[in-house]
């Protein structure tokens, strides 16, 4: 980083700076244990219903980081020195990987001082963040490492159907992740979820319904505590059509997958072994028609062992990732260029070259800016309404 982008008092301070932000392991642990016995009450206490569990993981983490570096450094980390908090983020721009590259991106280091802001205001003590030399030290760090972010690539209807074939064959003991599968890949797609969305579904919170207009089958989706409604207050909700191919149709994708829950929830693993192990060839004929709502409970997506056993917890978002990336994988494609955010962005970007509009397109994604809609048609056609095309080329 050049330093002449930060402020002149991080700069003099940087030459006093002994340890790097990467603290040994045996430090760390003993900054954890003090960080559990003597801040962990007060922060539960403020912090945990106004954030999400992994913001608070997050925030964890970042305090365990910032308080072993002054540890190391002799410095304080609460209440801390404005200046002292500059120089940590100053330092942990500098950071490299084994590799060689960065070890935290701009809006890690964001989240940094935003954690130390929140331990501050969990232990009722003014935010040494809001500070103009945390704050021009961000600002010199973002200039001086100005790089594209690294988005991962939309899953297009097209490349969403090449995963679904890649599912693994029907029958026991493979049939279970299929069913599961399938209906991750869908809702997530047509519902442009967060892949934290789609790990907290539960049972609960799907209902089956009928379009008045067409009295065709569809799946009403509520979300409860969302990235932008951290409170639930808004009960957001998203709505799934019958589709049009039995393949690609989430209605019937969620018939399936219940029936194998309420068979598990009836005769448990051995109910489940018996309906799978006969399970015919995926029929193309829809179901969503005749299906009726069961009163089930639990995850929607709960974890599924590689002996088809179902786990009692929810996928996590990280498994969700690993889920859409091992599909790319299957499917021939590069699995570092999707993730668990390749199932929303292919919504958007796939609505707009069908020809949606922005305020179709962020009513189902409960987008708030319109910026964001904006770089997801741009990338799905960036000639669209673009006065390039009149130049008479």
């Amino acid at each position: 980083m050049t330093d002449d982008r930060l402020p002149e008092p991080v700069r003099t301070a940087l030459g006093r700076v002994n340890h790097g932000v990467l603290v040994d392991f045996a430090e760390l642990e003993a900054v954890r244990r003090r960080f559990d016995e003597d801040q962990a009450a007060s922060l539960a206490t403020y912090l945990h219903a106004a954030q999400s569990a992994n913001t608070l993981r997050a925030y964890r983490s970042d305090w365990v980081g910032w308080s072993a570096w002054c540890a190391a450094e002799g410095r304080t980390s609460l209440p801390a020195d404005p200046l002292d908090v500059a120089v940590y983020l100053a330092t942990a721009a500098d950071t490299l990987r084994p590799d060689g590259g960065w070890a935290f991106s701009p809006s890690t280091l964001d989240r940094k001082s935003a954690a130390i802001a929140a331990v501050h205001a969990a232990n009722g003590l003014p935010s040494p963040s809001r500070s103009d030399v945390v704050r021009l030290t961000l600002r010199g760090i973002r200039r001086a490492r100005r790089t594209q972010p690294k988005r991962k690539r939309p899953v297009l209807l097209q490349t969403l159907e090449a995963l679904l074939d890649e599912r693994p064959p029907a029958g026991w003991p493979s049939g279970v992740a299929r069913r599961r599968d399938a209906l991750l890949l869908l809702v997530g797609f047509a519902g442009a979820l967060r892949r934290s969305e789609l790990a907290g579904l539960t049972l609960e919170d799907v209902t089956v319904d009928v379009d008045a207009r067409t009295d065709e089958p569809l799946l009403l989706v509520g979300l409860g505590i969302t990235k932008t409604d951290q409170t639930g207050q808004h009960q957001q909700r998203v709505v799934l059509p019958r589709g049009s191919r039995r393949p690609t149709c989430p209605v019937c994708a969620f018939a399936d997958w219940v029936d194998l829950l309420e068979a598990h929830a009836g005769g448990g693993h051995a109910a489940v072994v018996e309906m799978l192990t006969d399970e015919p060839v995926e029929p193309s004929v829809h179901r969503c028609h005749s299906y009726r709502q069961r009163e089930l409970r639990g995850p929607l997506f709960p974890s599924v062992s590689r002996h088809g056993r179902l786990g009692s917890a929810s996928m996590t978002g990280r498994a969700v990732a690993d889920l859409v990336q091992r599909y790319a994988e299957r499917a021939g494609l590069d699995p570092t260029l999707f993730g668990g955010h390749s199932l929303r962005a292919g919504f958007a970007t796939q609505a707009a070259l069908g020809g949606a509009s922005d305020r179709e397109i962020m009513r189902q994604g409960r987008w708030t800016n319109p910026r964001t809609v904006h770089r997801y048609i741009r990338t799905a056609n960036p000639l669209e309404d673009n006065a390039v095309t009149r130049l008479g080329l």
